[in-house]
Parts: structure tokens; C-alpha cells; sequence
């Protein structure tokens, strides 16, 4: 494989998963392994040899931990390694962060991927029942 130095002039400004809007300065893009959605070399899933991204969970519980294998790049079957993470919001995202760090892993992509987690998270609670107006009686 190329390195991502090449692979990312060749992407950089053509690319199926790229976003650009007439009044907005910043690109955006949408391949997997893109933990903020933006058009950079740091963020870019398709070039960097290790990327991490975020994924809803099975059955919309908890959240999955999809991380790139460095040494499978040329497989890309067998390049992907998923970690289901259900223990409940503050214990997965501490699991996330435990398993980046100590498995050294890119340190510039692990906030990211605590917000992207914790938004995860967040959505997947129950709504509060709506207090007011209660439904009119007939008479």
C-alpha cells in the first residue's frame, strides 16, 4: 500500500465521501473511521494506518469500539477490530479510554472518540415523560 502521505494528496480533494457546500469554508467528509467528520489528514480513515471509530451498539445498547489493525492493512476483511462496550455509560467510556491508552494507541484521536462515545450515550436514554396540560375531559 502507498503511504498515507501519497494516499492522502491522491483523496485529498476527490473522494466519494467528501462534503463541500458553497457558503461553508471547511469540508466535511463521511468515511468510516472519521471521528469528527472533517476533511484532514489526521482524521481521514482512509489513509492513516490506525484508525479508531465509533459505532452505535447492537440492539442500540451501549456502544461499539471499532479500532484498525496496523498490520492487516492489506486485508481489509481481517483489518478491523470491534469491542462491544454495554457496561453502562461511565464504566464503557472508561474502558474506551483505559484500552486506547494503554494499548498505545493514537493519543490525538482519543478525545475525540470520548465525545463521539459520550454523545452515543447520551442519546440512547429515555426520554423524560412530558409534565403540563393533561387531556381534556368530555362531558
Amino acid at each position: 500500500m502507498a503511504s498515507a502521505d501519497i494516499a492522502w494528496a491522491i483523496v485529498r480533494n476527490n473522494s466519494a465521501f467528501l462534503l463541500k457546500k458553497r457558503n461553508v469554508n471547511q469540508a466535511f467528509s463521511t468515511e468510516a473511521g472519521n471521528l469528527r467528520n472533517i476533511n484532514s489528514k489526521r482524521y481521514n480513515g482512509l489513509v492513516n494506518p490506525k484508525t479508531v471509530s465509533i459505532e452505535v451498539g447492537p440492539n442500540n445498547k451501549g456502544f461499539t469500539l471499532v479500532t484498525k489493525k496496523a498490520k492487516k492493512v492489506n486485508k481489509p476483511s481481517q483489518s478491523l477490530a470491534r469491542t462491544n462496550m454495554k457496561a453502562g455509560p461511565r464504566r464503557s467510556l472508561h474502558k474506551m479510554k483505559n484500552v486506547l491508552v494503554k494499548n498505545r494507541y493514537r493519543k490525538d484521536l482519543t478525545k475525540a472518540a470520548l465525545i463521539r462515545a459520550s454523545a452515543i450515550c447520551g442519546s440512547q436514554k429515555p426520554l423524560p415523560k412530558m409534565k403540563g396540560a393533561k387531556t381534556a375531559k368530555k362531558e
